[in-house]
This record gives structure tokens, C-alpha cells and sequence, in this order.
């Protein structure tokens, strides 16, 4: 029998990890979905709950397993639906997750690190730094909160039909961590989610998308920004390492190898740097032709932000001239604005009040 002193995270495992706990402490690997279903389909946390098993077991896990979630800090609610959680991950850290609910859809946005490394200039989350990767538990936690905020049951009221990778982090930079919390995420006996309704959101970490293909093929975004290399250098610097050219390849050659149809382009308007006509022209060029479905976003200005927001007019002109390529071309909704619901925001707000209040105990900062 496997033995341990400190208790393992059972969020920390998907479905072979299971199996390979349970085999380790002389149980049937069966008990791995049965663990599976109470906790992420059914959102069960008290083992002692979980009633097909066995007696001895129910008294074993404790003393050898736990489950341990993010902690819930902070909670607001936009006026449009639009919910925001602050989650405490350790004594000095906090995360943001946030569900965004429409007519068709609820889509959950979570974290993947703590903070990012890749800066990239009109982001919120990269002017805060980068501390850690989150645990495999820590990024199928957000999920599990959200849906026992959220107040749903799997099969009868579900609210959260989609999840995207798009929160703090960048999480190619931490793949080992997120391929295991996908897995569940697709998992029949966990969320459920089909491969198309999970999507991981990359700034463009080329060796991490053809990695993405083999272990746990999902719906790909990448945050272009800019239609060329001396534009895309400047504001979103890992482009000095992996070029436009090399980036688009590997998003080529991933459709192919995780057979999906599109890869999504992000691409956040900023009046007077990467909007005019003329970057759109260069769009078209780029992607006429290809599997590719453009995602225009309206900046969301920060604090100490060195852009701003192009112009309602600007955004339509440059949609426009995608659309006329035969480029699938849509503006995402601004929502949750006066709940700070970009990225980053409400931890930067929180760091900055806890920074002005250091001497109080109980003060959450985010770095």
C-alpha cells in the first residue's frame, strides 16, 4: 500500500492520475470514476457524502487525500450578469475568474498562473508581474467554485457551457499543470465540456501548440494584436521569438493535428497603433484563404494604461474590410466594466489596497 505523509489533492489528478492513486493504496482503478463523478460532476467535496463507497474507504481517504479549492475572497456582479470571483491561492497570492453569461451561453474565463511573464504592453495582468504556475488543482478549482457559485446542477440547469483558458497567465508556460485540468474539463464523468466548447487562449508559444496537439487537443486562440513583425515586437514581445510566420504555421499545422476547423485571432483595437485600414489590409493577407476566425476586442483601459480604446467607428471600418476577405470577423461585447472584469484588474486593485494598507492584518495582495 502506497503510503505518504503529507495528503495528496485528489483535484490534482485527472482520470489516470486517479487510477494510479487508487491502484497505490491497493483499491480497484473503478474507484478513480466513482471519485471523478462526485466531485466534478456532481460538485460533492465530503468523502463521507460519497455513498457507493465502500465503508473502509469513506474512513481511509481522509487521512490520506483532501480536497483542497482556491479561496473565494472577493465577489462581484456586473450590472449586464457578468460575474467576478478573486480567488486566494496561498497566504500571498490571488486569481481571477470570471463567467460571462449570454443568450446561447455561459462562458467561464480562469486563470492559469499567477500573474504573466510574457508582458505584453496594453495588458493589466503582465504589468503585475509573474509569480508562479497554479496547480493542476488550483486551475480545475476556479471551475468548481464557479459552478457552486453559480448554483447549478450537470444535466438539469447547467450554466457554465464553455471554458476558456483567456484569464491570468499564459498556459502553454505551464502545460504540464493545465493538460490535466483539460482532461476533466472534456471528461464525460467531470464537466462534460466537448473539445470544441473548451478553449486555451496562447499569446504564441509555438512549441507549446504542437505539445497542445498531443496532449489534450482543444479549441486553439491566439492573441495576435498586430498584422506584422515590427508592430507584434513591440507589443507583444515573444514575437522576437517565435515571428508572425513561424506562429501561423504552427497554428496551420495544428488545425491538421488536433483536426479542428479555425484557429481564433484575438485581437485588441488600440485607437492609433494596430487599427487603421491599412493593418487590416495586412490582416487580410495574412489569413485570406485560411482557417482563421477574427476576434476584434475593445481595449479595456487600466490604470496607468499607455493606450486607449479605438473608436466604435474604426472598429467597424476594420471589420468591415476583414468581412469583405471572406475572413470570419466578429467584435466581442465589452461586459463587466464596472466590476473591472479585464483581466487583471481587480487584483491589480486589491495589490494596490493592500500595498496603502500593509500594516493591516488579513490584507490581500496579489504579488
Amino acid at each position: 500500500m502506497q503510503h505518504t505523509d503529507t495528503p495528496t489533492n485528489l483535484l490534482d489528478l485527472d482520470l489516470n492520475g486517479l487510477k494510479a492513486f487508487f491502484e497505490g493504496i491497493g483499491e480497484r482503478p473503478f474507484r478513480a470514476t466513482q471519485i471523478q463523478k462526485w466531485v466534478h460532476e456532481l460538485g460533492v467535496s465530503d468523502f463521507s457524502a460519497m455513498t457507493n463507497l465502500s465503508v473502509d474507504l469513506r474512513a481511509k481517504l481522509p487521512e490520506i487525500a483532501h480536497l483542497r479549492f482556491p479561496e473565494i475572497v472577493l465577489h462581484k456582479e456586473s450590472t449586464d450578469g457578468t460575474h467576478k470571483w478573486l480567488m486566494r491561492v496561498d497566504s500571498g497570492n490571488c486569481i481571477e475568474t470570471v463567467f460571462i453569461p449570454e443568450d446561447d451561453r455561459g462562458t467561464l474565463c480562469i486563470s492559469s498562473q499567477v500573474g504573466c511573464a510574457l508582458d505584453c504592453q496594453f495588458c493589466s495582468t503582465a504589468k503585475q508581474g509573474f509569480n508562479r504556475n497554479l496547480s493542476t488543482a488550483e486551475i480545475i478549482g476556479q471551475v468548481w467554485l464557479a459552478a457552486r457559485e453559480l448554483g447549478h446542477v450537470r444535466h438539469a440547469n447547467r450554466r457554465i457551457t464553455n471554458v476558456v483558458l483567456m484569464g491570468m497567465g499564459e498556459p502553454l508556460l505551464n502545460l504540464e499543470r493545465v493538460a490535466p485540468a483539460l482532461r476533466l474539463m472534456i471528461d464525460d464523468n467531470a464537466y462534460g465540456l466537448g473539445r470544441k466548447r473548451v478553449t486555451l487562449s496562447t499569446a504564441g508559444v509555438v512549441p507549446g501548440i504542437a505539445k497542445l496537439a498531443r496532449e489534450c487537443p482543444v479549441a486553439l486562440a491566439v492573441s495576435l494584436h498586430a498584422p506584422n513583425d515590427a508592430l507584434r515586437d513591440e507589443i507583444v514581445p515573444i514575437n522576437r521569438k517565435y515571428p508572425i510566420a513561424q506562429l501561423l504555421e504552427a497554428c496551420w499545422r495544428y488545425t491538421e493535428e488536433a483536426s479542428i476547423e479555425q484557429i481564433t485571432f484575438e485581437y485588441v483595437m488600440l485607437a492609433g497603433i494596430n487599427d487603421s485600414l491599412e493593418h487590416a489590409r495586412q490582416l487580410v493577407r495574412l489569413l485570406r484563404g485560411k482557417p482563421a476566425k477574427m476576434n476584434l476586442i475593445p481595449f479595456n483601459p487600466f490604470p496607468g494604461a499607455a493606450y486607449g480604446r479605438s473608436e466604435h467607428a474604426d472598429i467597424l471600418r476594420f471589420r468591415d474590410t476583414l468581412a469583405a476577405a471572406d475572413i470570419v470577423t466578429i467584435t466581442r461585447k465589452t461586459r463587466g466594466e464596472d466590476i473591472s472584469a479585464a483581466c487583471g484588474q481587480l487584483v491589480g486593485q486589491v495589490q494596490a489596497r493592500g500595498r496603502r494598507h500593509r500594516a493591516q492584518p488579513g490584507a490581500v495582495t496579489a504579488l
